[in-house]
């Protein structure tokens, strides 16, 4: 039986809805360099911190308040890998990124975080038995020549970089690896969301202590539009709304198609670099970006390869 036209354009629609849901998630993700560079210049790190996982975590409550049954099946072994989401992937990565981030510039920045697929790779095999492939393997390597064009091209110098910048910041993106990996075995039970929000809301007690430490130096007074636009959009979209959209993309696409899409993330970090930072433009830019983004095109033809695998029936 054909499809009536109805079906069809439903269907079309809410093809489009998920492509659109999984750009916008993606492109949130990436925003979060440029903006953290932003945030860093104004705020203490710890109270800029606090201010995005709360924020976040705010933002996430009502959609976790909606499968609050789920968390009285939790497992003890698995609020010890939500507490270390959140003192890997919001302690630990907020303040790697953002001291980081006072160090780097923003197109520094997004290329090394542009290595988060490798180095995620990279320690699946190492730490989770994963098997090794050429594509992985090549995605590691394009990781690791794309930083070094980068840093002995020239423009870490020309930028405003430095070496402690970069290996900050890659230390963030080890943290953001961390979180991945531990998400990864969460999610097979938990909401992705769920995970996001009670990682958020554990986090919120470490930054307390590290931010009043800090409150000195805090002078809001002193912030402007951009400056509160960028601390608000920091927690806001880098992280919750991100999360959000991105995972209601996953849910309805196949793990091929929503893989295609991690390419989208440091395209937006590298852009909004030269829109929000304004940035001079340098060939080395493109030149590093480029053999990194080769690798993120790898582990995504590695996570499509897989998605097919999984899908083809087996034969008896």
């Amino acid at each position: 039986m054909s499809e009536t036209p109805d079906t069809s354009e439903g269907q079309a629609s809410q093809k489009a809805l998920t492509i659109t849901q999984l750009i916008a998630g993606m492109a949130m993700f990436g925003s979060a360099t440029p903006v953290s560079k932003i945030v860093t210049q104004a705020a203490p790190v710890f109270i800029a911190s606090l201010f995005r996982v709360g924020l976040g975590a705010l933002f996430l409550a009502p959609l976790a308040w909606r499968r609050r049954d789920a968390m009285r099946d939790i497992a003890t072994a698995d609020w010890v890998r939500i507490g270390f989401i959140a003192l890997f992937g919001m302690v630990g990565f907020s303040a790697f990124m953002l001291y980081g981030m006072r160090l780097a510039s923003g197109v520094t920045g997004a290329v090394v975080m542009s290595t988060t697929p490798a180095v995620t790779a990279a320690a699946s095999m190492a730490f989770l038995g994963d098997r090794s492939t050429w594509r992985k393997l090549a995605a590691i390597g394009c990781a690791v020549i794309g930083v070094l064009v980068l840093q002995l091209g020239g423009s870490g110098a020309e930028a405003g970089s430095s070496l402690w910048g970069v290996v900050l910041v890659f230390a963030a993106v080890c943290c953001e690896s961390a979180y991945t990996l531990l998400g990864k075995t969460l999610t097979k039970t938990l909401d992705p969301v769920l995970v996001a929000f009670l990682a958020s809301a554990l986090s919120i007690p470490l930054f307390v202590p590290l931010a009043v430490w800090q409150w000195s130096d805090f002078t809001p007074s002193e912030f402007d539009a951009g400056v509160w636009t960028a601390l608000i959009w920091y927690g806001l979209g880098t992280l919750a709304l991100g999360s959000w959209i991105w995972y209601a993309g996953v849910q309805k696409a196949e793990g091929a198609t929503a893989a295609a899409f991690m390419g989208v993330m440091p395209v937006s970090a590298l852009v909004l670099s030269y829109i929000l930072l304004g940035e001079a433009f340098a060939w080395v830019h493109l030149a590093g970006f480029a053999v990194v983004f080769a690798g993120v095109m790898l582990m995504s033809w590695e996570h499509a390869s897989l998605s097919d695998d999984s899908e083809t029936p087996a034969k008896d």
